[in-house]
């Protein structure tokens, strides 16, 4: 499943070949194999009887309670209206991928192998176009009726033509999904189609065609869809909470992918509409697991009597991920904005070095790329490969891109710095903003005003200082904090000068990068290009990368990209962490060491504790 971070993470991705052919595992029943990846290599092999990372035998039972920090297509941190997850309209609960079941499982120690799920194994043509899934004959919906190859083709063609524009778009380059009989899935695809494609196609919900016989898809419900998942919807309350309980008999539990997974009886999200209330329920035992996203919380909050005596523990766990870029992302559809000096201009005003010191207590480093904190991301001069694919593009591209790629500056951190800001000052003077009786304006005579847009209070604190600077340089700069319904309607409308948004590909990027970067995506309401970015160029890397035919060829292209991305200043880069602060009252067991690419592993790897929850601390 596509997620969003609370940090604001979009993680997607995938690769792809010359001709598209994603490389399935050598072997085979009658040319079916029990898994892909994008590159053919597979580190579990036909037989295997779990994932090695996980705790075959974690009891089952208990309750996990968070606040929701992973979000994906229509859903919110703060509220929800409805049980759709998979549309653009309404604000879908976060959870709800968690009823379905998809075609096959990632394994989360690898970079993006995925092995039989509601799929017992794949066949593929030889020319990469036609995918043939062999499904269980024990698959269930929750209702007991038959989970068949007919459900599964009906929610490929009807997710492709009705689903989110992100789905939709990831899904362009599946040409039909038939089901000639209950056992078998062909998935068609278009030539050079991008490698993640089958592997998105792979994780998508397999809806039920006859509920959908009965309901319409596209509308915004809170009737709860049939799913055959390792959880049902429980218990809610429409943005307040949502629970999710745990399919007892579940038909796949026994599934190498499920082993030792899925172990909580009961798994609930609480909804706040403000961090520091969500904060204070978790000291007051209202939800029992926390990530935390605000540095200031983590260095000066967590000295309340139940960590003390020990009964909340805290961990600070490795991020071994791609982090991605977090920023303000400048909306190039407004006029104001479509000058790249200007958008470097508002980039100088942003004194990170003081915000990090005074606000984050130096918890953080700077992003600058967005393949950040990966092998992906471009440092030093352009060597011989990538020169080869940047050669054909100069004089469409700045000169920069052929040296060491942009970073953002580094400040004196005294939180206006006087050389970043006449730096800033005369990059507006070029684009033909002067200042008028302290204001900047155009030729014209209009104002330079910038509005910047948020869903929660919590980042207040890091634009205060940044707004002051701008109106140093005769910018008018104002926040506005909407409620979360409005908010997604206008960043899916792209109705804002600037946003905040955190993004992150996967290992192995592809045909997500259309959905972020494309001239094609720039137009498509509800889409991730936030900045409106639309350069042939990027477009014609973002196919090099599609048609990389080795992890090399992949990161050459990327590092490519990389430059010319961070050469058209299209956001604000601000910052990242490299690892994980979490805090949970102490009822939990977790792997001892999680895979890399499984984030935390909650809920899915973690287990209720008894032993812990009993004990008579606990019960204070």
């Amino acid at each position: 499943m596509t997620r969003i971070s609370r940090r604001h993470v979009l993680v997607l991705g995938g690769a792809a070949t010359a001709a598209g052919v994603l490389r399935p595992a050598i072997g085979g029943d009658g040319g079916f194999v029990h898994g892909m990846s994008a590159f053919g290599d597979l580190k579990y092999p036909k037989d295997f009887k779990q994932f090695d990372y996980v705790n075959a035998d974690a009891p089952k039972g208990g309750l996990f309670s968070t606040v929701p920090w992973i979000r994906s297509y229509n859903q919110s941190f703060q509220t929800f209206n409805s049980l759709n997850a998979f549309i653009l309209k309404g604000d879908g609960a976060i959870g709800m991928e968690q009823t379905f079941t998809a075609l096959m499982a990632r394994a989360s120690d690898e970079p993006d192998a995925m092995y039989g799920l509601a799929a017992s194994g794949v066949q593929v043509s030889a020319d990469g176009l036609i995918y043939r899934f062999r499904m269980r004959p024990e698959a269930r919906f929750h209702d007991g009726a038959r989970l068949t190859a007919k459900d599964a083709a009906f929610s490929l063609s009807i997710l492709k033509e009705k689903g989110h524009p992100i789905i939709r778009q990831q899904m362009r380059d599946v040409i039909k999904a038939e089901a000639p009989d209950d056992a078998t899935l062909v998935v068609t695809f278009a030539p050079n189609r991008a490698r993640d494609v089958p592997l998105y196609v792979a994780t998508l919900p397999i809806l039920s065609r006859a509920y959908y016989a009965r309901q319409p898809f596209e509308e915004s419900t809170l009737e709860t869809p049939l799913g055959s998942g390792p959880y049902k919807v429980g218990k809610f309350e429409v943005g307040r909470f949502i629970e999710y309980d745990r399919v007892r008999d579940w038909w796949g539990a026994d599934l190498p992918v499920a082993k030792g997974a899925f172990n909580f009886d009961t798994v609930r999200y609480e909804f706040y509409r403000d961090r520091d209330v969500a904060f204070e329920g978790f000291t007051a035992r209202n939800y029992l697991y926390r990530e935390e996203f605000t540095a200031r919380v983590w260095a000066t909050r967590y000295d309340f009597p139940a960590v003390k005596d020990g009964r909340v523990k805290r961990e600070t766990l490795p991020d071994e991920t791609p982090s991605g870029a977090q920023g303000w992302f400048i909306n190039m559809r407004r006029d104001q904005f479509k000058d790249p000096r200007v958008r470097e201009a508002l980039g100088c005003a942003f004194d990170f070095e003081w915000t990090n010191k005074s606000i984050m207590y130096g918890a953080y480093a700077r992003t600058v790329s967005p393949f950040q904190n990966s092998d992906l991301m471009a440092t030093g001069a352009p060597d011989a490969d990538e020169l080869k694919l940047l050669e054909p593009f100069r004089g469409q591209v700045p000169d920069e891109v052929f040296s060491a790629p942009f970073v953002p500056p580094v400040s004196d951190g005294s939180g206006q710095d006087r050389k970043l800001l006449r730096k800033a000052a005369h990059l507006l003077q070029e684009a033909g903003w002067t200042i008028k009786d302290g204001k900047r304006v155009s030729a014209s005579g209009q104002r330079f005003t910038l509005e910047f847009l948020l869903d929660e209070p919590s980042f207040q604190p890091h634009h205060a200082p940044y707004i002051k600077n701008l109106g140093v340089l005769g910018i008018d700069a104002s926040l506005r904090v909407v409620d979360p319904v409005q908010y997604r309607a206008r960043r899916d409308d792209f109705d804002f000068d600037v946003t905040i948004e955190r993004f992150s590909m996967a290992s192995t990027p592809g045909e997500a990068l259309r959905t972020f970067f494309s001239s094609q995506s720039a137009a498509i309401k509800g889409s991730n290009n936030l900045s409106g970015v639309a350069d042939p160029v990027l477009d014609a890397l973002i196919e090099k990368i599609i048609a990389a035919n080795s992890r090399d060829e992949l990161r050459v292209a990327c590092h490519a990209f990389d430059r010319v991305f961070r050469a058209g200043r299209y956001w604000v880069p601000q910052w990242y962490r490299n690892n994980h602060p979490i805090a949970y009252w102490d009822v939990f067991g977790h792997p001892a060491k999680l895979p890399r690419y499984a984030g935390v592993g909650v809920p899915d790897l973690w287990w209720h504790d008894v032993a812990k929850a009993s004990k008579p601390e606990q019960a204070k």
